[in-house]
């Protein structure tokens, strides 16, 4: 069960719940941002949830252990925005996220970084640690990797986006991101998730290739319950019939990520389609639509690229593409 407390509920109220859960034979677990709440977990029986409701401070309770908690809108009318050092992500603008796939060397993601902020793009996209289908692919550079990220952030004032692959790799991916990416297969790593929502930094959640938007919505929903309030939900794509692409853009059901969520939703079209001359028009519905950002991966040599390069724009492709998303964004806003 959640217990949702009102958005003006103070510490007393909060604590008068836990109080009145304990003395009930429940654990409760006070979570006070976005909006205060009580999950209460341990139950032997039914809590009297008539008597709670006339507790001071109590909005609702909640029982359905599936419905979104945390992340639906009716529980966070205003819409969060993830700001980094002076930029933001779902403030209204459209973020725009490039960089390679993977982190194959220094002169490979000095040369797209240069490429990506000469566009007047602030966000770097790049993988240090890369989880691979197949075990003998490519598996990132991981700490020598990360230490090129922190080159490009400081040398291009670029914010930095990459992945951590499991709990090993958290704190030192942690110490250089700025944004921890949590990537499709680890949609469901749920101990990732309750890690990556302890730390101090902002989270961009994948989407699984193969799940639903309300299982989306749930992992969303450890990293707000384990404290972290600045989640970004990204569509990359998911598993269907299909295969003239490697996956399926949902952008349906990355609207209604938008619509439902308070949260800020933006799109993978590169690891949606697979196909790099699919990527612009795949890249520009997904800011027609209203979301919050797209993710472009940029490689300066796609051919020779470690990981992905069949997908991989080329940086006089990028630049073109930068400059149509802005218009298209614009008129989508009516700006």
């Amino acid at each position: 069960m959640l217990i949702v407390m009102r958005t003006d509920a103070t510490r007393e109220q909060v604590d008068a719940v836990c109080a009145l859960v304990r003395e009930l034979g429940g654990d409760p677990r006070p979570q006070l941002d976005p909006q205060p709440a009580v999950a209460v977990g341990g139950l032997q029986i039914p809590l009297p949830v008539e008597r709670i409701g006339r507790l001071d401070g109590v909005a609702e309770c909640i029982d359905d252990a599936t419905a979104p908690r945390l992340v639906g809108r009716g529980r966070r009318p205003q819409r969060t925005v993830v700001r980094v050092k002076g930029e933001s992500i779902g403030a209204g603008g459209l973020a725009i996220i490039a960089g390679p796939c993977a982190v194959e060397s220094r002169e490979q993601v000095l040369r797209t970084a240069e490429a990506v902020a000469a566009c007047g793009v602030k966000w770097f996209r790049g993988g240090a640690f890369k989880p691979r289908t197949s075990p003998y692919a490519f598996q990132g550079l991981g700490e020598e990797g990360l230490r090129l990220l922190e080159e490009v952030s400081s040398r291009f004032n670029l914010r930095i986006v990459t992945e951590a692959k499991d709990v090993a790799s958290l704190g030192a991916v942690g110490q250089v991101a700025d944004v921890i990416q949590i990537g499709s297969r680890n949609m469901y790593n749920y101990s990732l998730l309750e890690a990556a929502g302890r730390l101090n930094r902002p989270v961009l959640l994948k989407r699984g290739m193969s799940a639903t938007v309300h299982e989306w919505f749930s992992s969303a929903e450890y990293l707000l319950a384990a404290g972290n309030g600045d989640v970004i939900l990204c569509e990359r794509g998911i598993r269907t019939f299909e295969t003239v692409t490697r996956n399926t853009l949902d952008l349906a059901g990355a609207i209604l990520a938008r619509e439902r969520t308070h949260l800020p939703v933006v799109a993978d079209p590169s690891h949606a389609v697979g196909v790099a001359a699919a990527v612009p028009a795949a890249a520009l519905a997904a800011a027609a639509a209203g979301l919050d950002g797209v993710m472009i991966e940029v490689h300066p040599d796609p051919r020779a690229a470690l990981s992905d390069g069949p997908q991989a724009v080329e940086p006089e492709t990028f630049v073109r593409l930068v400059e149509r998303l802005r218009r298209v964004h614009a008129a989508a806003s009516g700006h």
